[in-house]
Parts: C-alpha cells; sequence; structure tokens
C-alpha cells in the first residue's frame, strides 16, 4: 500500500510543475513586436485626441497560449515541468517517466475502490518501510510512519491552488481523452475528479493510534469499518492525522477552484 501514499501529493506537484513550466515559456518566449502609434499633427478641437502608444498597448489582445503536446508525447513535458519546479534530482527519481498523464488518471478513477493496480502508479515508493508497534496481540501503526510523508505533504502545501486548477483546465483535454482512453467515452474526468476528491475528503479522523492485525503477510486494520474503506481513505489514515489534515486542506481548497470553472466543463467550454 506504501507505494500509493504519495498519489495525493505527487498529482499536486506534477500539475503544479507543469504551471511553472508553462509560466515560463510565456515570460521567456519572444513577444510579438508592437508597432508604436506615430504622432500626427494636433487635430481640429472637435476632434478627440490621439490614442497614444501606452493606450495602444492596453488593448492588445494577451500572447496566444503555447499548443498543447499530443497524449502521447506528452510525457516529456510534464517531466521537465515537474524538475523545473522541484529542482531536487533525487525527488526527481521519484517519478515514472512514461505515461504520467494516463497514469494519474488511471490512478483517480481507482482510488474510491478497493484496489489500486500496481502498475500504474506515477512514482517509487516512498523511502524506507511501514512499521508496526507493539506486541504481536496489540500491534497499531507506528507513529513513526507519518514523519516519512512531510516531506511531501510541505511542497503540497507550497503549490498554489487557483494556479493548479488554471493548468488544470488549460491541460483538460488531455486528462479527458486519457480518461475516454481508459474505458469511459463520453463520461467526464472532471466529474469523476470530483467524486475522488469528496471520497478523500470524506475520511474518517480516526484516533490514534490506530490498532492493526497481521492474519500472514500484510497488516489489516482491526476495525472492520477501517478496512472496508476506499483505498483512498486509507491512504488518508495511514498518513496520520496532522498529514491528512494539512492534505484535506489543500484537496479542500482545490474542489473550491474547480467549482469556479464547473460551467466550462459543462458547457465544454475548457480549452
Amino acid at each position: 500500500m506504501d507505494k500509493k501514499m504519495l498519489f495525493v501529493i505527487a498529482t499536486l506537484v506534477l500539475l503544479g510543475g507543469a504551471y511553472a513550466s508553462y509560466l515560463f515559456w510565456q515570460y521567456n518566449h519572444p513577444k510579438p513586436e508592437i508597432v508604436q502609434a506615430t504622432r500626427t499633427p494636433p487635430p481640429p478641437p472637435a476632434v478627440p485626441p490621439p490614442v497614444v502608444a501606452s493606450q495602444v498597448n492596453e488593448t492588445l489582445p494577451p500572447p496566444a497560449l503555447p499548443p498543447l503536446p499530443l497524449l502521447a508525447k506528452s510525457d516529456s513535458f510534464v517531466i521537465d515541468a515537474l524538475a523545473y519546479l522541484v529542482n531536487d534530482k533525487n525527488l526527481m527519481k521519484l517519478f515514472h517517466t512514461e505515461q504520467v498523464i494516463h497514469n494519474m488518471v488511471a490512478t483517480i478513477d481507482s482510488l474510491p475502490q478497493q484496489r489500486v493496480p500496481a502498475n500504474i502508479m506515477p512514482f517509487a515508493p516512498v523511502a524506507g518501510h511501514f512499521a508496526a508497534a507493539g506486541a504481536e496481540d496489540n500491534l497499531t501503526v507506528s507513529s513513526r510512519n507519518a514523519a516519512r510523508y512531510i516531506p511531501y505533504v510541505k511542497i503540497a502545501e507550497a503549490v498554489d491552488s487557483k494556479k493548479l486548477v488554471e493548468l488544470y483546465v488549460r491541460f483538460y483535454p488531455l486528462f479527458q481523452q486519457a480518461y475516454e482512453d481508459l474505458g469511459y467515452p463520453g463520461n467526464s474526468f472532471n466529474d469523476q475528479l470530483i467524486e475522488t476528491l469528496d471520497d478523500l475528503l470524506e475520511a474518517p479522523d480516526v484516533k490514534e493510534p490506530v490498532k492493526l492485525v497481521q492474519p500472514k503477510y500484510f497488516y489489516l486494520y482491526t476495525n472492520p469499518d477501517i478496512e472496508s474503506l476506499s483505498i483512498g481513505q486509507k491512504i488518508m489514515i495511514r498518513l496520520g492525522s496532522k498529514n491528512a489534515k494539512l492534505v484535506k486542506n489543500k484537496l479542500l481548497e482545490i474542489k473550491q477552484e474547480i467549482a469556479l470553472h464547473e460551467q466550462d466543463f459543462r458547457t465544454g467550454k475548457a480549452p
């Protein structure tokens, strides 16, 4: 299950990185040459004064947005964008470099369910191993586990939710295409994303320490109500209550920003 712990954070960072790269492109791309208005002799008093160059500049349309890459060729763009944002070679080693958007979409689709296939993870496992505490007949989730996720939670906190969602809207055609390719032609990926966000936000606040059993090789939650939760909600519990609260705050911000663009998705006006 540890492979899945980074998903919530990784998705935020991947999109945030793409946004940073997108802005970098805009600010460094050559701007179109603007022809300055030439001065003319003063017109008669009854005629309004000529528009000065500064006013002309203000009425110019914004620079054209760069075209989206094809979904099949978007991996390098996303990874380069992530590297530009993170600027940490060790952290970059966590991310897989193939079918990035496809894996993100497939994972989002799976989180409200009971299982997430391991082969769709967009990242490597969290460093270290899951730790249990206590004797065999009184096992609990060790408090040491939460510390493993703190660096990723801090990255998520630093992502600007408004800019993140603006980028999501801009890249939406790629996410929608990947979702339809997954086997949902005509269905909205944004609806699935909202369902997943709601599921994560509804993860119960479980009093710690959380009790475990180990019938064979894997740990299970002693409480059957917890064990029956979706894989996404189990992830939130495994993050630890403090980390989970921080992540929930970020997810709620993102959901609220998405709601501001809901009409665009409903009317098909999302670019």
